[in-house]
C-alpha cells in the first residue's frame, strides 16, 4: 500500500515509521525545509512541497496513493489537503488529524475526510471504556523503555483533591501528562489543581503503577495489613 503523509513533524514521522515497519510504502511531504530530515525516517520518500497546492500534489503522484494522511499541526491545511486528495486525485481513503477539538465538526466527508483523528476524543473514549473511579487503567505500553500510559479518575476521597499537581509526590520517573475535565484537555503545570472526577493520564514505569494507584486512591486500595 502506498501512503502519503502531509506533515513531517513528530506525528507524521511516527506514523511513517509504523507504516514502514508494517511493509507499506510511505511518502512524507512538508513545506518547511527544516522539517525535511530524511535521516530520521530513511526508508521513506521525502518531498519538500506545500500539500495545499495542487501542483505539489501532482508532483507527489497522489493519484497513485491508496491513503493520504493529513497530519500537519494546522487544521486548515489538513482540511484542504484531504479535500484535494479526494476530489482531484480520487484517493480511496483520507485521514485528517484534528488539532483543535472545536474544529472537529469540519472533518467530514464533505471536506474529503474519511476518518478524522482527534487525540482528545481518542483519550476520552479510552477513558470512558475504563473501569471505576479510583482504578488505574493501562491504556498502552510504549515500545521504547519500560513505561506505560495509564489513566485514573480521581476519587472524591483522594488526599490530593483541590491541591496543586506539583504537590503530588509521584513515584520516580512518573509524569502527569494530561488532565481531562468537563470535556476539555488541560496541560498540567505545577500550579494546576486537580479535582474530584478529573481523568488524569500519566506516563509511569510498570513497576510503579501500584504505588501510584495507592497514592492517589488510598481508601480504595489499602496497603497490605499486618501479617
Amino acid at each position: 500500500m502506498r501512503v502519503a503523509i502531509a506533515g513531517a513533524g513528530a506525528v507524521g514521522r511516527s506514523i511513517a515509521r509504523e507504516l514502514i515497519e508494517n511493509g507499506h510504502e510511505v511518502l512524507l511531504i512538508d513545506k518547511s525545509p527544516t522539517s525535511i530530515r530524511p535521516e530520521r525516517v530513511p526508508d521513506a520518500e521525502w518531498l519538500l512541497a506545500d500539500s495545499c497546492e495542487l501542483s505539489s500534489l501532482e508532483e507527489a503522484r497522489l493519484d497513485k496513493c491508496d491513503v493520504v494522511i493529513a497530519a500537519t499541526g494546522d487544521d486548515k491545511a489538513n482540511l484542504v489537503t484531504s479535500l484535494l486528495a479526494k476530489t482531484e486525485f480520487g484517493v480511496p481513503r483520507t485521514v485528517g488529524r484534528v488539532n483543535h477539538p472545536n474544529n472537529e465538526w469540519l472533518f467530514t466527508e464533505a471536506w474529503g475526510v474519511d476518518v478524522n483523528v482527534s487525540t482528545p476524543r481518542i483519550m476520552s473514549a479510552l477513558v470512558e471504556e475504563a473501569v471505576s473511579v479510583g482504578d488505574l487503567v493501562r491504556l498502552f505500553t510504549f515500545r521504547q523503555g519500560n513505561a506505560n500510559l495509564v489513566e485514573m479518575t480521581l476519587p472524591t476521597d483522594s488526599p490530593y483533591v483541590g491541591k496543586a499537581s506539583g504537590l503530588i509526590p509521584l513515584p520516580d520517573n512518573c509524569a502527569l501528562v494530561t488532565i481531562l475535565r468537563d470535556g476539555q484537555v488541560y496541560v498540567p503545570t505545577p500550579e494546576q489543581p486537580v479535582e474530584s472526577g478529573d481523568e488524569l493520564l500519566f506516563v509511569v514505569p510498570a513497576e510503579a503503577e501500584d504505588a501510584l494507584e495507592r497514592l492517589l486512591a488510598p481508601m480504595s486500595h489499602p496497603g497490605p495489613g499486618p501479617s
